[in-house]
C-alpha cells in the first residue's frame, strides 16, 4: 500500500535514528569524540521518539510534560552529580532503563493478557521483557547501595543464596513458559514479577565490591536487553535495534572487564570474590616494615626523574585528586620529565571511571596508556606514582596463583626503580588481601589524603 505523508518519513526517521545509535557508540569508544558520539545518540532518540508519536497518533499533552519532567531531573542530575559518585549514577540509570521496558512489558500483558492464551511471538517478547526488566532494576539498586555504601560491599558467599536463586530463575521460566503456552494468569504474571524482582537481588547481592565493573557494565547490558524486548513487544525497530546496541556493547564491556581480571564470567558472578580475610596493616609475615616519605623528599625523587608513571585507583577518586595530579604532571613535563598515565582496566568502580575523572582534568590523550604497554620498560621508569591504588599494583596477582587475584594482569609498579604510594594507610584492597609492594625496598609510602598529598608535593616541586 502506497504511503504518504508522516507515514512515508517514519521508516527513514528510524533508520536515521539507528544510524545516529551506531555513530554515537562508534564516537564513545575514545574520549576525544565521546561527548560529539553521545550527542549523536541523544538527538537518534529525540528523533525515534518524534517519529513513534507521529506513528501512534497518542495524545502529546501527558507524554511531553513526562519528557519535560524526565529532562529536568536528567538535567539536574547530569550538573550535580559529582565525578566520584559517577558509578552510583549509572547503576540507577541502568535500574530505571530496566523498570521502563519491564513496565512496557506489563502494560502489554494487561491490555492483551484478558484472552486465554498469549500469541507465542508476542507472549515470549513480552515474558522476557518482565524478566529482564525487574532483574535489572532490582540488581542496579542492590548495585547502587553496594556502591553508595548503605548496602554491605563484601561479597556475602552463603550456599542458601545460590540456591535460591537458581530455585526462583526455574520457578520464573516455569510460570513464563505456563503463561505463554497455556492460559493467561494475573495472579501467577504477578508472582513471575515478584520472583523476578528478588532473582536480582539475590543476583547481586553475593558480589563483592572488586567486581563492581563487572557488575555494572553487566547490568547495563541487561537494561539493553530489556529495551530491545519492549521493541518486540511494541514492535518498534528504533528500540530493538537501540536495545541491541546497548546489550552487546555492554557484553563485551563485560568480557573485557573479566580479561582484565583474567576470570570468567561464572567465577566474577558465583565466587565470592573479596571475602578473604586479611589484617590491614600488618604485613603477611609479621616482619616487614614499609617505609614512609615525606614532601620534600618526593619532590627530589620526582623533580630530578627522566620518566614518571602515574597510576591512578579509586582513591584518586575519593580524594578528587584528578587535578592535583595533573598540575603535578604539568609542572613536571615543564622541567622536562616524560610523564604517562597508566590507567588499569577495572581501576574504580565502573568500566572508564578513572578515564572519565582524568578527562575532566584535561590530561592529554596521549599520555594515557594501558599496563601492557608500560610493563615491557617498567624496569627503566624512574619513579611509579600510585596514587590509592591497590589490588592493580598488588605483585601477587602475578607471584602467587594460589592467591585470590592469582594471574591478574596488574600494573608491575613493583619493578620501577622507585615507586611512591599514595594511600591512607596500609589497609587491604576490594580483594581482602595484603599488598606486599608495601614493603619493597625500592618502594616509599606517603600516607594521607591524596589530594593534599600531591599538592604538598606540587609545593615543593616547585621550590626546586
Amino acid at each position: 500500500m502506497e504511503m504518504s505523508g508522516f507515514s512515508a518519513i517514519i521508516p527513514l526517521a528510524y533508520l536515521a535514528s539507528a544510524v545516529l545509535f551506531i555513530l554515537g557508540i562508534k564516537r564513545l569508544s575514545h574520549p576525544d569524540t565521546a561527548a560529539g558520539g553521545n550527542r549523536l545518540a541523544a538527538i537518534g532518540m529525540l528523533l525515534a521518539v518524534i517519529a513513534t508519536l507521529l506513528e501512534s497518533g497518542l495524545e502529546y499533552t501527558w507524554i511531553i510534560a513526562g519528557v519535560a519532567i524526565g529532562g529536568l531531573i536528567g538535567g539536574i542530575m547530569a550538573r550535580t552529580v559529582k565525578m566520584t559518585a559517577m558509578p552510583e549514577m549509572v547503576a540507577v540509570f541502568n535500574g530505571f532503563g530496566g523498570a521502563a521496558s519491564g513496565l512496557v512489558a506489563v502494560g502489554e500483558y494487561l491490555r492483551v493478557g484478558g484472552s486465554e492464551t498469549l500469541a507465542i511471538d508476542s507472549g515470549v517478547s513480552i515474558m522476557a521483557g518482565t524478566l529482564i526488566g525487574a532483574v535489572t532494576f532490582s540488581g542496579s539498586m542492590i548495585a547502587f547501595g553496594k556502591l553508595q555504601g548503605f548496602v554491605t560491599g563484601n561479597a556475602i558467599s552463603n550456599p542458601l543464596v545460590k540456591f535460591s536463586a537458581g530455585l526462583l530463575l526455574g520457578f520464573a521460566v516455569v510460570l513464563a513458559v505456563y503463561l505463554v503456552g497455556f492460559e493467561s494468569n494475573l495472579v501467577f504474571y504477578w508472582c513471575l514479577i515478584a520472583a523476578a524482582l528478588i532473582l536480582g537481588v539475590l543476583f547481586v547481592i553475593p558480589i563483592g565490591g572488586a567486581d563492581m565493573p563487572v557488575v555494572v557494565a553487566l547490568l547495563n547490558s541487561y537494561s539493553g536487553l530489556a529495551a530491545a524486548s519492549a521493541g518486540f513487544v511494541l514492535e518498534n525497530n528504533a528500540l530493538i535495534i537501540s536495545g541491541a546496541l546497548v546489550g552487546a556493547s555492554g557484553l563485551i564491556l563485560t568480557g573485557i572487564m573479566c580479561r582484565a581480571m583474567n576470570r570468567s564470567l561464572a567465577n566474577v558472578l558465583f565466587s565470592a570474590f573479596g571475602t578473604g580475610a586479611a589484617t590491614a596493616g600488618r604485613a603477611a609475615d609479621g616482619d616487614r616494615v614499609a617505609t614512609p616519605i615525606e614532601a620534600e623528599d618526593s619532590a627530589m625523587v620526582l623533580g630530578y626523574a627522566s620518566q614518571v608513571i602515574f597510576v591512578p585507583g579509586y582513591g584518586l577518586a575519593v580524594a578528587q585528586a584528578q587535578h592535583r595530579v595533573r598540575e603535578l604532571a604539568d609542572l613536571l613535563t615543564e622541567r622536562g620529565v616524560s610523564v604517562r598515565y597508566c590507567v588499569h582496566p577495572v581501576a574504580g568502580r565502573m568500566p572508564g571511571h578513572m578515564n572519565v575523572l582524568l578527562a575532566e582534568a584535561n590530561v592529554p590523550y596521549e599520555q594515557l596508556c594501558e599496563p601492557e604497554d608500560v610493563n615491557p620498560d617498567m624496569e627503566n621508569i624512574d619513579v611509579a606514582v600510585v596514587v590509592g591504588a591497590n589490588d592493580v599494583v598488588n605483585p601477587l596477582a602475578r607471584d602467587d596463583p594460589q592467591s585470590p587475584i592469582g594471574g591478574m594482569p596488574i600494573i608491575e609498579t613493583d619493578r620501577a626503580k622507585t615507586c611512591i604510594v599514595i594511600k591512607r594507610s596500609l589497609s587491604v584492597g576490594y580483594a581482602g588481601i595484603d599488598n606486599p609492594l608495601f614493603y619493597l625496598r625500592n618502594n616509599r609510602m606517603f600516607f594521607g589524603d591524596a589530594s593534599d598529598a600531591l599538592a604538598r608535593i606540587t609545593e615543593e616541586v616547585k621550590q626546586l
